[in-house]
């Protein structure tokens, strides 16, 4: 019985903190956007009210468009915690993307603070995302500079490791084996054991309001995870603070190096047309005019099962531009799959914005892009030229 009322009361415990947290999330969430959206709906009822002084207008729109980038990165880093966002994994060597990404995280933390890499000439290649990678990296950056205000040094250390199993008690989800550890360190002021304890929660913060949204570690403990790996953290007050990034060793050979120079804007050559599938009729609109700035011709479908039936037709079609998660139970992946079936030869470009549990069974194929929202008219244009070799 004394078992049993123990298990009970923990079994109360864990949800009472669970409640905590998902209050704590959700009302993170509505400060931030609330905050974001009255920037936009501000701006935006400003311009519709005077929208005759082009250069007022030009002002308005741009602290608009900068507050829905914001608003952009806070559900990117959710999504990255949850584990949802949908990656684009390559092979690759940490210390080619840390070389590359070095110039960005000096400006991230500033003159006061020197960047020292010690970076392990035979590290083993992993599979993740780059660009998640970076953000982990800028997100480590930044905190570490804002626990040294006076100034200090931070090191990136890279170096092949092992777990071992009793490493891993308190992750039976991880296997003991080869790992490339990723070590983030600065001389800064430390945690203490409480906040230690509860750093990587979503909206947790020590910083003053308006200097910090509580999502970067969080969204590094979500990259991580999402990546196969295990994050740990090694601080104490006053002694600096040390983040660790177990990230699985892979056995395939590392991608080469990345194009470094933007190409120029890609504009439709010869009158190609894009069958659309979006259910969301502003997005529609806004995909439909973007397109059309960029010289394509499009249709329009609200489902899958509509657009089949045009893919199907006589009509040219050169490029299926479909949205993951719809109604109608066929999601985007599963209808690119059929259309391809249908045109072998259709070119296919998938967008979303949260994919849910749309990709559990369907992964996005290898040999098609995938285009995050939101998106902006010249991003569509460089995934289309991807699309179109």
């Amino acid at each position: 019985m004394d078992t049993t009322r123990q298990r009970e009361a923990e079994a109360r415990l864990n949800q009472s903190q669970k409640m905590e947290a998902i209050g704590q999330l959700t009302g993170g969430v509505a400060h931030d956007f609330n905050n974001l959206l009255t920037i936009i709906v501000g701006n935006l009822d400003m311009i519709v009210r005077k929208p005759d002084n082009p250069q007022r207008v030009e002002r308005l729109a741009t602290s608009a468009m900068t507050a829905a980038r914001r608003g952009a990165e806070v559900t990117e880093k959710l999504l990255s915690f949850s584990r949802r966002q949908v990656l684009r994994a390559e092979t690759v060597n940490p210390n080619r993307l840390l070389k590359d990404f070095g110039a960005v995280l000096k400006r991230a933390v500033g003159e006061t603070v020197e960047i020292r890499f010690d970076l392990d000439a035979s590290l083993d290649p992993v599979r993740l995302d780059p660009g998640q990678f970076e953000s982990a990296m800028l997100n480590l950056a930044v905190n570490a500079r804002d626990a040294m205000p006076g100034g200090g040094v931070l090191t990136v250390r890279t170096c092949n490791g092992h777990l071992d199993a009793d490493e891993l008690l308190d992750r039976p989800d991880l296997r003991p084996g080869a790992y490339v550890l990723v070590v983030v360190s600065d001389t800064g002021q430390g945690m203490d054991a409480a906040t230690r304890g509860r750093a990587f929660e979503p909206f947790f913060t020590t910083k003053e309001i308006g200097k910090g949204t509580g999502l970067g570690l969080s969204q590094v403990y979500g990259f991580v995870r999402q990546a196969g790996g295990h994050a740990q953290i090694k601080s104490e007050a006053g002694a600096g603070t040390s983040i660790e990034l177990y990230l699985p060793r892979s056995a395939e050979k590392a991608v080469e190096s990345r194009p470094e120079n933007a190409l120029p804007l890609r504009r439709a050559a010869s009158g190609e047309v894009v069958l659309v599938v979006e259910d969301e009729p502003a997005v529609l609109e806004m995909a439909v005019e973007s397109l059309g700035e960029l010289g394509y011709r499009t249709l329009t479908a609200t489902r899958a099962s509509e657009a089949l039936d045009r893919l199907g037709g006589p009509e040219r079609i050169d490029i299926l531009f479909s949205d993951v998660v719809m109604p109608g139970g066929m999601n985007g992946v599963q209808l690119s799959v059929e259309a391809r079936r249908l045109r072998p030869g259709l070119r296919v470009l998938l967008t979303s914005g949260y994919t849910g549990t749309a990709l559990d069974a369907h992964a996005v194929p290898a040999d098609v892009p995938l285009l995050s929202k939101p998106y902006q008219r010249d991003e569509l244009a460089d995934k289309l030229r991807v699309v179109l070799g």
